[in-house]
C-alpha cells in the first residue's frame, strides 16, 4: 500500500469509528503539506499563500527561500548529460562545482548502443546520484536536471555532436525517453529528477549561435526537428524544454510559443527554461526588443517559467517582470500560470512532502557505488562499434605480447559537461590486466631554445616558464599532442602538467588536461623559412575582437614571457629529443600485435561555442597509425572520439577499426573486454560518417530534404552507414513477413546466429515510399531491437509499424496525411546492410491539387532558391524572406478556366516587385505584382495585380525581383 492510499485510510477508519482525533489533513500546518490531497489542491493551496513579490522572484533559476511558509531555496539546472556533471553554488557567487561521481559514455555513445534497456538503467543511476548529492547540498544540487540534448546530429562539423544521440528522429527519441523515464523513476505521481530536454529547435551549429536563424520549412520542422522532442514529451519522460539561442524562422527560441508546440504533446504540465544568458540576447545580440520588460513579457507569454540568466542574481529578472506587469504587459493571471507550472514540478520532486517522497530517503552513499561502476562499464562496451576486422584480427588472444600505442592510450578525457573521474582505467590499464605490454603515447618530445637559453618549466604544481636555463634537462622538455589544424598542447616533463595561460598574462605549466570555457592549453608550433619556430598561443579567447593580434610568445631579455606580434615574436630552434614515431614503431616490432589509441581532445576537437572545420583525423596522429601499421601488420587501431572522422586511408589499409566515445573511469576495462572477447561488440553508428572529400552543405542550412543530408536523404556511398556495426559472429534472417495488424503491420524476422560465439544483433527496421507527391527518404528507420542469441539460436523478432508512422507532412493543408502507395519495407544490420525485403500497399489519401484561391500561407512552398523563412510577427506565425533572384515553387497548382488576379501580403522597407512564372523560375509570366514600401518588416499590407493567360494545372513560380517578405498569397477568379 502507498504512503497516500494509507492515510486516506486511516483518515477513513478514524471518522468510522467516531473518535474526535481530527481528519490527517489537520495534522499539517497548511494543506499544501498534505500528501494525502490531490495534487491540484496543494498546488492552489501555495499558489494562493504566496504574495505576488514571491511569485515573481520565483521566475529566475535561483528561486529564493519563502521563510515564513518553511519552504527553501530551489535552484533549476544541475547538468547531467552522461552521468552527474556540475552545478552552480549560489552560496559562493555561482562557482561551478564539478561533481565526482559516475561517468557514463557521452552521449552519442549511450544512443549507440541502441539499447533502450540499458540506458533506462543508465538514466536511473543519474537520477539516484543526483538525489544522492541533493541530500547533501539540496542548495547546490538541485533536482532539476538539464538533460538529455535532443537536437538532433544532421551535420557531423557541429561542435556539439558528443552532446546528441542521432541523426534519425526515431532513434533519437527513443534514446531520450528511455534516459528520460530512467531518471524520473516509475512512480506515477513523484519524480526522483526532473529531466529537461535541450535544446529547443533547430540547435545544431555554435558559429553566431545567438543570432543565426535555423530556416525549417514545415516539412522538415514536422518530419524531423520536432518528432525527437515529442517523443519523450508525450511518453512522459521529460519535464519542460530548455530554449534555445538560435532563431527559429527568424524568431529567438526564447520566445517561440512553447504553449501551442510542446504544451500540447502532454497533458502534464511542464517546466520550461531558458539557456543561459537567453533572457538578456533578446535586447542584447539579437536586439529583437526594445527593453527587457517587453522581452520578459515574452518570454512568459511564450511558455518560459525559468530564466536563465545574471548567474545568481535574480533582481534583474525581478525588476523586469515588475517592469512588464506595471506597463500592462503582463497580468498578475500569467505569473499564476508561470508559477504553477514550476510548483508542479517541485510537488512531483516530493519538495512538500514530510519525508520528501518515495525518492526522499535517497543519500550520498547512492554516488558512485560498484553498481554504478559495473553499470558504467557496460554501458562502454556496448557502445563501442567495430567499424572493420579483416581476417578475425579480433579478439585478441591474451598470450600475445601488445605494444599499446598512442596520445590517448595513457589517459582518459572528460568533456564540458562531464562530471570528475573518481578512478581511472586507461586503455593501457584495461590491456595489462590481460596481457604483457609495451607503451609508448607516440608523440614528440621536444625542447625550444632561443639565444642560448631553454625554454623552462618549473617543477612541482607548475608556475610561469622562463627563458633560462642553458642546458635542456626534464624541466625543458614538453611532449608535443597533435590535435590537428596546427593545434598541440605542450606537457611539460618536469611535471606532467600542460602549459596554459591561465593566469591571463604569461605561460605556466599547472593544467591537469586541457580545459576551461576558453580552453587556454592551445598552441601552434609554426614553422619558418630560416628553420626557426614561431610559438603561436591558441586558445579559444584569440578568436574574439575584444582579444587582439598578440598571439605570439615573446621571451625578454630576463626570460619573461609575453605575447605580441608575430613581427615581434621570439625565435626559437625546436630541438627532438625523441620521436614519438621512432618509439611507437619501435614497440611494435617488439609486440605481436599493435593497438593504437588515437583521436580527439573533446574541450579542443569541437564542443559548446566552437563547430569543426572539418572531420579529419590529426595528421600527426594519422602519421603515426601508419608508421605503426608498417612495423607490425597487426594492428589494431581504437578509435576515441565523438564524431564522424575522415578516416579512409585506415579502413582501407588497416584490419581492424574500433570506435568509442569517451566512456568515463570505466573505458579500458570495456575496450579490453572487447578486445579480448569477453564482450561480442555490438554497437551501431548513429550517424553517417561521409567519405573524405565529401562536400558537406552549409552547416547553416538546416533544409536536409533540399542539401540531401543524413542517410535520409543522402544518395552517395558514405565510409560508414548509418547503423553500421560489425560482430566477432554472424547473423542469418529469414522470413520476413509484415501482416497487417491493427492500425499497423506487425514485422516480424527470423534471425538465427550463425557463427561460433554468442552476441548480439540490432535488428533494424526500414521503409522507403515508393511513389509520392513530394521527395521521400531513400529509406527511414521505423524500429529497432537489440536481440541477445547463442550460436546457432534463432529468435522471431517482432517490430511494430504504425500507418500514421508513414505520414507526410502535407503543406497544402498543413497537416499530416498518409498517401496511397506501395512501401518498401527492408529489415537488416545497417541502413545499407538490408537482409530481407518485402512490400506493403497502404491505402490513404490522394493530396489534392492546389487550390490557391484560397488563402495560402506563402511558407507552405513545395520547391524553393535562395529565401529563408523569416517571422511574420514578433508573436507567431512564418512568412517568407526573399532578395531579387530568389523564388519559391508551388507545384500541382489546379488554376480551372483561369485565374484574373493575385493578392499578396507583403511586408517591404523598399519598394520591388513579384513575378508570377507557369512551369519554371524562367517560365511565362503571367502577373507582375509591384509592391510598394510598407514601413518595415513588420508592417503588412496587400499588392495586387492582374492575372492573364493563367489556367489548368501548373506548378506556378513567385520569382521575386528585390528584398520583401511575403506572408500570403491569393488568387481570384
Amino acid at each position: 500500500m502507498s504512503f497516500r492510499t494509507s492515510l486516506v485510510a486511516a483518515a477513513v477508519l478514524t471518522l468510522t469509528l467516531g473518535l474526535t482525533t481530527a481528519p490527517a489533513q489537520a495534522a499539517y500546518e497548511y494543506p499544501f503539506r498534505d500528501p494525502a490531497l490531490p495534487s491540484a489542491q496543494r498546488i492552489d493551496d501555495l499558489l494562493g499563500r504566496l504574495t505576488l513579490a514571491e511569485k515573481v522572484s520565483w521566475l529566475h533559476q535561483y528561486q529564493p527561500a519563502v521563510d515564513r511558509l518553511g519552504i527553501g531555496l530551489f535552484k533549476t539546472g544541475t547538468e547531467a548529460l552522461h552521468g552527474v556533471a556540475w552545478s552552480t553554488d549560489v552560496d559562493n557567487g555561482g562557482a561551478v562545482v564539478t561533481a565526482e561521481g559516475t561517468v557514463f559514455p557521452q552521449a552519442v555513445g549511450l544512443a549507440s548502443t541502441w539499447d533502450t534497456d540499458l540506458i533506462k538503467r543508465v538514466g536511473s543511476a543519474v537520477g539516484d546520484e543526483a538525489r544522492g548529492y541533493h541530500a547533501e547540498n539540496p542548495r547546490l544540487w538541485g533536482l532539476q536536471l538539464w538533460a538529455p540534448v535532443v537536437n538532433l546530429l544532421r551535420d557531423p562539423r557541429w561542435g556539439r555532436n558528443e552532446e546528441g544521440y542521432s541523426e534519425d528522429p526515431l532513434l533519437t527519441g527513443a534514446i531520450s525517453t528511455a534516459y528520460g523515464s530512467g531518471i524520473q523513476g516509475d512512480d506515477p505521481d513523484h519524480l526522483r529528477a526532473a529531466p529537461v530536454l535541450k535544446h529547443f529547435l533547430a540547435n545544431n551549429n555554435e558559429v553566431r549561435r545567438d543570432t543565426t536563424s535555423s530556416s525549417l520549412r514545415p516539412r522538415v520542422l514536422n518530419e524531423y526537428d520536432v518528432p525527437a522532442f515529442r517523443t519523450a514529451i508525450a511518453a512522459d519522460a521529460a519535464t519542460g524544454v530548455m530554449t534555445a539561442y538560435n532563431r527559429i524562422n527568424g524568431r529567438p527560441a526564447t520566445v517561440t510559443d512553447l504553449d501551442s508546440s510542446v504544451g500540447t504533446w502532454t497533458d502534464r504540465p511542464l517546466f520550461n527554461v531558458s539557456d543561459a544568458g537567453g533572457p538578456n540576447n533578446l535586447t542584447g545580440s539579437q536586439a529583437y526588443h526594445a527593453t527587457q520588460a517587453e522581452a520578459a513579457a515574452a518570454m512568459i507569454k511564450a511558455g518560459v517559467e525559468s530564466f536563465t540568466v545574471d548567474d545568481t542574481n535574480g533582481a534583474p529578472t525581478v525588476s523586469s517582470v515588475n517592469a512588464a506587469l506595471s506597463q500592462g504587459l503582463l497580468t498578475p493571471a500569467d505569473i499564476d500560470g508561470a508559477v504553477r507550472n514550476i510548483l508542479s514540478i517541485r510537488f512531483r520532486l516530493g519538495e512538500f512532502d514530510p519525508d520528501g517522497g518515495p525518492y526522499g530517503k535517497i543519500t550520498k552513499a547512492a554516488v558512485n557505488t560498484p553498481a554504478h561502476q559495473r553499470l558504467a562499464r557496460q554501458a562502454a562496451a556496448e557502445a563501442a562499434v567495430l567499424l572493420k576486422n579483416a581476417n578475425k584480427t579480433l579478439p585478441l588472444k591474451p598470450s600475445k605480447k601488445v605494444a599499446v600505442v598512442g596520445p590517448l592510450a595513457k589517459t582518459l578525457y572528460t568533456d564540458w559537461y562531464s562530471g570528475k573521474l573518481p578512478y581511472r582505467v586507461t586503455p593501457l590499464d584495461g590491456i595489462k590486466e590481460r596481457a604483457a605490454t609495451v607503451d609508448t603515447e607516440g608523440v614528440d618530445r621536444i625542447a625550444l631554445k632561443a639565444d642560448g637559453r631553454y625554454l623552462t618549466a618549473p617543477a612541482g604544481a607548475g608556475a610561469d616558464l622562463t627563458l633560462s636555463a642553458t642546458a635542456a634537462g626534464a624541466t625543458e622538455q614538453f611532449d608535443v599532442f597533435d590535435w590537428g589544424q596546427g593545434i598541440v598542447t605542450l606537457r611539460s616533463v618536469a611535471n606532467g602538467k600542460y602549459v596554459s595561460r591561465a593566469n591571463w598574462s604569461t605561460l605556466v605549466n599547472n593544467q591537469d588536461q586541457p580545459t576551461g570555457w576558453f580552453v587556454q592549453e592551445q598552441f601552434k608550433l609554426e614553422a619558418q623559412a630560416d628553420g626557426t619556430t614561431l610559438l603561436r598561443y591558441a586558445g579559444y579567447e584569440t578568436a574574439y575582437d575584444w582579444f587582439g593580434p598578440d598571439t605570439y610568445v615573446r621571451a625578454a631579455a630576463d626570460g619573461t614571457l609575453s605575447l605580441t606580434t608575430a613581427a615581434g615574436a621570439t625565435r626559437f630552434t625546436k630541438e627532438t629529443v625523441r620521436s614519438g614515431i621512432d618509439e611507437a614503431v619501435a614497440a611494435a616490432k617488439s609486440a605481436d600485435v599493435a593497438v593504437v589509441v588515437v583521436g580527439s581532445m573533446p574541450f579542443i576537437n569541437g564542443r559548446e561555442d566552437h563547430d569543426r572545420v572539418d572531420t579529419n583525423l590529426a595528421a600527426g596522429q594519422e602519421a603515426l597509425v601508419e608508421a605503426v601499421r608498417k612495423a607490425n601488420p597487426n594492428t589494431v587501431v581504437v578509435l576515441e572520439n565523438s564524431y564522424p572522422t575522415t578516416i579512409d586511408r585506415l579502413q582501407e589499409k588497416g584490419p581492424a577499426i574500433l570506435w568509442t566515445t569517451h566512456a568515463g573511469a570505466e573505458t579500458g576495462h570495456a575496450l579490453a573486454d572487447i578486445l579480448y572477447g569477453d564482450v561480442n561488440p555490438a554497437g551501431r553508428l548513429t550517424q553517417t560518417w561521409p567519405k573524405g572529400g565529401t562536400t558537406l552543405p552549409d552547416i547553416l542550412d538546416y533544409d536536409i530534404i533540399k542539401t540531401g543530408s543524413t542517410y535520409l536523404y543522402g544518395k552517395g556511398t558514405p565510409l560508414y552507414a548509418f547503423g553500421h556495426g560489425l560482430s566477432y559472429t554472424t547473423f542469418g534472417y529469414q522470413g520476413l513477413k509484415a501482416v497487417a495488424k491493427g492500425d499497423g503491420y506487425e514485422v516480424s524476422v527470423r534471425v538465427t546466429n550463425t557463427g561460433s560465439v554468442a552476441g548480439d544483433e540490432v535488428v533494424q527496421l526500414y521503409t522507403h515510399q515508393q511513389t509520392s507527391r513530394v521527395k521521400q527518404p531513400v529509406k527511414q528507420l521505423r524500429g529497432f531491437q537489440r536481440v541477445h542469441l547463442a550460436p546457432g539460436e534463432s529468435k522471431v523478432v517482432r517490430l511494430s509499424l504504425r500507418t500514421a508512422d508513414l505520414a507526410l507532412w502535407d503543406v497544402t493543408r498543413g497537416r499530416f496525411a498518409v498517401e496511397p502507395s506501395t512501401h518498401d519495407i527492408l529489415v537488416g544490420s545497417s541502413s545499407d546492410r538490408i537482409r530481407q525485403r518485402a512490400t506493403v500497399r497502404v491505402n490513404g489519401e490522394r493530396i489534392p491539387d492546389r487550390d490557391l484561391t484560397r488563402v495560402t500561407r506563402a511558407a507552405d512552398f513545395d520547391d524553393y532558391s535562395g529565401v529563408e523563412l523569416v517571422d511574420e510577427t514578433k508573436v507567431r506565425g512564418d512568412a517568407v524572406g526573399a532578395s531579387a533572384g530568389e523564388w519559391i515553387a508551388f507545384e500541382d497548382v489546379d488554376l480551372g478556366r483561369g485565374v484574373t488576379g493575385l493578392k499578396l501580403g507583403v511586408a517591404a522597407t523598399a519598394a520591388s516587385s513579384v513575378e508570377v512564372r507557369l512551369d519554371s523560375p524562367t517560365g511565362r509570366v503571367v502577373a507582375t505584382v509591384p509592391v510598394t514600401a510598407t514601413g518595415g518588416v513588420y508592417q503588412w499590407a496587400t499588392a495586387t495585380a492582374p492575372v492573364s493567360g493563367a489556367a489548368g494545372e501548373h506548378d506556378l513560380y513567385l520569382v521575386f525581383k528585390g528584398a520583401l517578405r511575403l506572408a500570403d498569397l491569393t488568387f481570384t477568379r
